[in-house]
């Protein structure tokens, strides 16, 4: 059976506080460079955010946020990079998408800010749903389920509905099952089991492991967050045998090398 190789997007923090990486590309002048090499590295997408999710994360204005990621969407749309923007405001997105990004990368999946559907469906922009439940500073309350693979299948269906009823075509949409979104670690491992679960929707899935908890307790105690790039790439690999259409990461080239590595094997010859 023929895969397709997954493609990469490269996360692009330009925030003061991200787990992995806040405030090393605050400055434009370091998003434009570090954009760069994930390009070189491998990374077809580069994802902008300029508001933290990671968990007791608090809410970013939404003029606090644009000025961070407007300029640096604008200077990556004119050098001809394909632009994502990860928020869950519509100004925001608004506002990013007429500095040239082409996809709207949204964590709440329009349950944020009701005007998110609007802004998408009167755009001819890619629009990301993720599954999530509440706010960075709840999230870690909100992560009970009977069957976490079945809720998260259930409430992405919801969001992907309510997309297409406000005019946001089905192949515009690609899915997020949200790792460490109102999740614990048992329940991002049984997501990543059963994501041909998810596939039943019919939409394009976008997976985001990268250099999250649940990968780090696989490390001895006091790890630094890069130090997950490793295990990361290893998921990456194994979701890249099961289909997934595009991965999420922080370091494209551990992932370049650890896919080509992937398709060698698969096609029976050098990489």
């Amino acid at each position: 059976m023929m895969v397709q190789r997954p493609i990469l997007w490269g996360v692009l923090n330009v925030t003061p506080d991200s787990f992995s990486d806040g405030g090393l590309f605050a400055g434009t002048d370091a998003a434009l460079a570090h954009a760069i090499d994930m390009v070189a590295g491998g990374a077809s997408v580069i994802d902008v955010g300029g508001e933290s999710t990671r968990p007791g994360a608090l809410r970013v204005d939404p003029a606090q946020e644009m000025a961070r990621v407007i300029p640096v969407i604008s200077e990556l749309a004119n050098r001809g990079y394909t632009v994502s923007v990860d928020t869950m405001n519509a100004q925001t997105a608004e506002r990013a998408l007429e500095a040239g990004a082409q996809i709207v990368n949204d964590v709440s999946g329009g349950l944020a800010d009701p005007r998110m559907h609007s802004v998408v469906a009167h755009s001819d922009a890619q629009y990301v749903i993720m599954h999530w439940r509440g706010h960075s500073d709840q999230m870690d309350t909100q992560a009970v389920y009977t069957d976490v693979v079945g809720e998260v299948r259930d409430e992405l269906a919801e969001r992907v509905a309510s997309a297409v009823s406000a005019g946001i075509a089905q192949e515009r949409i690609i899915l997020d099952p949200g790792l460490g979104f109102a999740k614990n670690s048992d329940h991002n491992w049984a997501v990543l089991e059963g994501l041909a679960h998810l596939t039943t929707l019919g939409c394009r899935l976008l997976v985001g492991a990268s250099r999250k908890r649940f990968l780090g307790e696989l490390l001895p105690e006091g790890h630094h967050v890069t130090e997950r790039d490793g295990v990361s790439a290893s998921v990456g690999v194994s979701l890249a045998d099961r289909g997934v259409w595009g991965l999420r990461v922080h370091n494209p080239l551990i992932h370049t090398q650890s896919l080509d590595v992937w398709q060698a094997v698969r096609e029976g010859r050098r990489p």
